[in-house]
């Protein structure tokens, strides 16, 4: 990570209609692949996002919580995609067991939620989607970690540079 790629996109509140639309503009960015890390308390819309994300990239099966299996995989034009959420890992050695190594092959994409709980066995963010509660809505920021993650912020944004 260098210091240098690091930006944000200031912090807004959005309902689930816009939590979506955010998703589904940056899924148009992602054909190369990426990480992306999920951030926030229970119920503060990383599902949600990742759910939306998944069925922008054109995901055609049902979009399940990787709650339970910790890890949902799925391929779209020849893009890996993997969907973790490491709410029950107690410890970030746990994540040998997922195989994640053998995951990360040249061009993939990783939505990890809870990324917190994998500490350094995740591969480090392109981007970080911070969610939190704002009553019926959701305050979000997106913070940048990588030259990809500011090209994906600035399309965000609106820039057209990148």
């Amino acid at each position: 990570m260098s210091g240098r790629f690091k930006t944000e996109l200031d912090e807004v509140e959005l309902d689930e209609a816009g939590l979506v639309a955010l998703a589904q503009r940056l899924a148009g960015r992602l054909e190369d692949g990426g990480v992306i890390h999920l951030r926030g308390d229970l119920g503060a819309g990383k599902t949600t996002f990742a759910r939306a994300l998944l069925g922008a990239l054109g995901v055609g099966t049902r979009i399940k919580s990787p709650t339970y299996s910790l890890i949902e995989s799925y391929e779209v034009r020849g893009l890996p995609i993997h969907h973790l959420d490491l709410y029950r890992i107690a410890a970030p050695e746990e994540l040998e067991f997922l195989g994640l190594s053998d995951l990360a092959v040249a061009r993939f994409l990783l939505l990890a939620e809870w990324p917190e709980r994998g500490g350094d066995a995740l591969p480090a963010p392109d981007l970080i989607v911070h969610l939190a509660h704002a009553g019926p809505r959701r305050r979000l920021r997106l913070e940048s970690e990588t030259a990809r993650g500011a090209r994906w912020l600035g399309i965000l944004s609106g820039q057209t540079s990148g």
